[in-house]
């Protein structure tokens, strides 16, 4: 896919959960994938996540969330976006989140989220396809 540069892509941990090897382990997959990665590292805020996505013009934001506050990071992670103009970053994530829970972010604005054991292929194609989509000329 020829896009005009990689896509870039900021994986963040928000709050006090402390697992991230699943973060990790999309990352340097997406990075195989031809992918500028940005891991912003363990117990970042809403607002953290957001600036370094603007810092870093990013296509995506993928938040890794095990600590079952998915409820309060990700529409945190929205209305910072909204507030600071991003209409045009994909905000995905995954981790341990109930399918009603998926269901309503979903309804919030939060793009497809993965729970663990998708495979990295079914995240990365879905990654490229959605910025294929959505990726703004002013990108390019």
């Amino acid at each position: 896919m020829s896009l005009g540069r990689p896509i870039r892509v900021l994986i963040g941990k928000v709050g006090l959960d402390g697992h991230d090897r699943g973060a990790k382990v999309i990352a340097s997959a997406l990075r195989d994938a031809g992918m500028e990665v940005v891991y912003t590292g363990l117990r970042q805020t809403a607002d953290m996540i957001v600036r370094t996505a603007l810092q870093e013009d990013v296509d995506v934001i993928g938040i890794s969330i095990l600590s079952g506050a998915h409820n309060t990071v990700f529409p945190k992670i929205l209305a910072k976006m909204r507030s600071e103009g991003i209409n045009d970053v994909l905000l995905t994530g995954g981790g341990i989140i109930p399918d009603t829970d998926t269901e309503e972010l979903n309804k919030l604005g939060v793009a497809q989220l993965f729970a663990p054991g998708t495979k990295t292929a079914d995240i990365i194609s879905y990654i490229e396809e959605w910025v294929e989509q959505h990726r703004k000329q002013t990108h390019v």
